[in-house]
């Protein structure tokens, strides 16, 4: 079902070309948003946008200099305004502390998941500031316990630095009339494991210990967490900021 909840304002989502970023950038649009996909493979955007003329692709590597202020300039440019980011580009790199790669991994971690996020909520701010806007973070529910992520530590840590900005920022953006929120996913359906490197195996292997932690005893859906997403930013959320909600069936209780 379609509605116009969000006819005639602009929402930026960072990876958007598959899983969560594709759902959220679909679901704003049916809902009557201009949307800003940003991701780094243009054949994926292009699903993302099929069938949606409020979608609007824009190829871009978040982590890159000065890609922030292209970023929020780009939906200017096409929206004319920002109403609502929608910080959820991240890498998931194996880490081990022994090989030279899992340093490199480390900081394109570093750049893309926690550096990303801050300069576009900084780039974006005087726009949001000017429609009482909202900034929603994705963060993991494998912040909030222990997981078995193999050489998983660092994406742990930064997504838990994640939830620290949020609450952070709810509190510093609050007196310009910015909410900021955050979920927290637990396992979803999204192409995690072959980012991670592993084989088919190993990818089989994770799945099932990842659903051993969850009390609903499956694997999530992107537009489960979607739904969140898009009711954060609705005005009748408007007395709502800072927090932090698990979309994880129920992994973080059990």
């Amino acid at each position: 079902m379609t509605s116009a909840q969000f006819d005639g304002k602009a929402v930026i989502v960072t990876g958007g070309g598959t899983g969560i970023g594709r759902a959220t950038a679909r679901a704003f649009a049916a809902q009557g948003a201009g949307v800003l996909v940003v991701g780094r493979t243009a054949s994926r955007l292009a699903e993302t946008a099929q069938g949606l003329p409020g979608v609007r692709p824009l190829v871009a590597d978040v982590a890159a200099p000065g890609a922030a202020e292209m970023i929020v300039g780009a939906a200017l440019d096409h929206f004319g305004r920002v109403d609502v980011l929608v910080n959820n580009a991240a890498v998931v790199r194996r880490t081990p502390r022994d090989d030279t790669s899992g340093r490199q991994a480390a900081g394109q971690m570093v750049a893309t998941n926690l550096l990303a996020p801050m300069y576009l909520a900084q780039a974006a701010l005087p726009q949001l500031a000017t429609h009482a806007g909202v900034v929603v973070n994705v963060s993991t529910a494998i912040g909030q316990r222990g997981w078995p992520m193999p050489d998983g530590g660092l994406y742990v840590a930064l997504k838990a630095a994640l939830e620290t900005l949020t609450r952070t920022w709810a509190v510093q953006f609050a007196p310009h009339g910015v909410r900021v929120a955050a979920v927290a996913p637990g396992p979803i359906a999204t192409p995690i494991a072959q980012h991670q490197g592993l084989d088919p195996g190993q990818a089989a292997a994770l799945r099932t210990a990842l659903i051993a932690h969850v009390p609903l005893g499956r694997i999530g859906q992107p537009d489960e967490v979607a739904f969140w997403i898009t009711q954060l930013a609705r005005p009748e959320a408007a007395y709502t900021t800072g927090v932090v909600i698990p979309v994880d069936g129920g992994a973080v209780v059990a």
